[in-house]
C-alpha cells in the first residue's frame, strides 16, 4: 500500500494497536517483520499509520501474536479497509488537522460521553455561542478561520441531530450554564438548545450545581468516545499545546472511574431539565 504524507488519527491508532499486539507478544518489530515476509522499515510505517495494512497481512500478524480476541481483530479488519471520506475533508487544508480528527473520531464512534466545567459542550453549542467561543481566542483569528470554525463545529453535530444519531450523555458544570460567554439572547438561546435536545431519546444532560458538597471534579473535562469494542476507546483533552487524544488502557479505566464519579455526583436528568430552565428565566 502507498504511504500516506499525513495520517490522520484513526489510522494512527490503528498502528498504535498493532505495536500494543506485537509488544504484549514479546516481539520486536524486526521479528514480526520476518514473520509475514516484511521488513522492520515496513513495520514501522505500518505501526505509525504512514503506511496502511491488509486484511491478509493484519489476520496473519494477529495469529503469529496469539491475539484470541475476536472482536478486536475484527474491529481492527474494519479499520484496515476504512476509505471514508467524510464531510470534515473539505476542512483539510483549512482548519488545524485535530479539527478534523475529532470529527472522524466523533463519526465512528458508538458513544459519547462528555464532562464540561466552563463551556456548554461543542454538540449541544448554537451557532452564536460557538462564534463567541472561537472569536475570544488570542491570537485573534481572522474572520474567515472563525466562520470556518462554527461552521466546523455545526456540522460536527450530525452525530447527535443527524438521521443516525449516537447515545450521548453530557455532564454540565453549573458554572459552564451561568457563564455567559456571548451576551444574554445568546445565552438564553443556548439554555433553550440545551434543554431541546435533552428531550431526545438518545441524548441525556445532567447538571453538577454550585451547591452540591464535596466535588472536587471540576478539572475532570473530557470528551468520550467510546469505539465498537472498549479497546478503541478515546479521550480527547484539550493540553497547553494542542489536542491530546488518550487511549491508554490504564488511562481509558481512569477516565471510566471519573466519569462515574462525576456522573454519580450530578442531577438526575429530570431535576438537571428542571435547573436548566430555572436558570433561563433568571436570564
Amino acid at each position: 500500500m502507498p504511504r500516506r504524507r499525513q495520517p490522520t488519527a484513526r489510522q494512527e491508532r490503528l498502528g498504535t494497536e498493532l505495536r500494543k499486539l506485537r509488544e504484549a507478544a514479546g516481539l520486536k518489530a524486526r521479528e514480526a517483520a520476518t514473520l509475514i515476509g516484511s521488513d522492520s522499515a515496513q513495520m514501522s510505517q505500518m505501526e505509525s499509520g504512514i503506511g496502511g495494512v491488509s486484511e491478509q497481512r493484519l489476520r496473519r500478524l494477529a495469529a503469529h501474536y496469539s491475539c484470541t480476541d475476536t472482536e478486536l481483530i475484527e474491529s481492527l479488519v474494519v479499520m484496515a479497509g476504512d476509505r471514508t471520506r467524510g464531510w470534515w475533508e473539505e476542512y483539510r487544508g483549512l482548519l488545524p488537522t485535530p479539527f478534523l480528527d475529532i470529527a472522524e473520531l466523533e463519526h465512528h464512534a458508538v458513544q459519547r460521553h462528555d464532562v464540561e466545567s466552563l463551556y456548554v459542550p461543542g454538540l449541544l453549542q448554537t451557532e452564536d455561542y460557538a462564534r463567541a467561543v472561537f472569536s475570544y481566542r488570542v491570537p485573534e483569528l481572522p474572520s474567515y478561520e472563525t466562520e470556518l470554525r462554527v461552521r466546523h463545529r455545526m456540522e460536527r453535530k450530525l452525530v447527535v441531530e443527524g438521521p443516525a444519531p449516537i447515545p450521548y450523555e453530557a455532564v454540565i458544570h453549573e458554572a459552564a450554564l451561568r457563564i455567559r460567554v456571548g451576551d444574554r439572547a445568546a445565552s438564553r438561546a443556548q439554555l433553550k438548545r440545551v434543554l431541546e435536545l435533552s428531550e431526545a431519546d438518545h441524548i441525556t444532560v445532567r447538571v453538577v450545581p454550585f451547591d452540591l458538597d464535596g466535588f472536587a471534579g471540576a478539572w475532570s473535562t473530557m470528551m468520550y468516545a467510546a469505539g465498537t469494542v472498549p479497546e478503541l476507546d478515546t479521550v480527547v483533552r484539550d493540553a497547553p499545546h494542542g489536542v491530546a487524544f488518550i487511549d491508554s488502557k490504564a488511562q481509558l479505566s481512569a477516565f471510566r472511574t471519573l466519569f462515574r464519579k462525576v456522573k454519580a455526583a450530578s442531577l438526575e436528568p429530570e431535576r438537571s431539565r428542571d435547573f436548566i430552565h430555572r436558570l433561563t428565566k433568571e436570564l
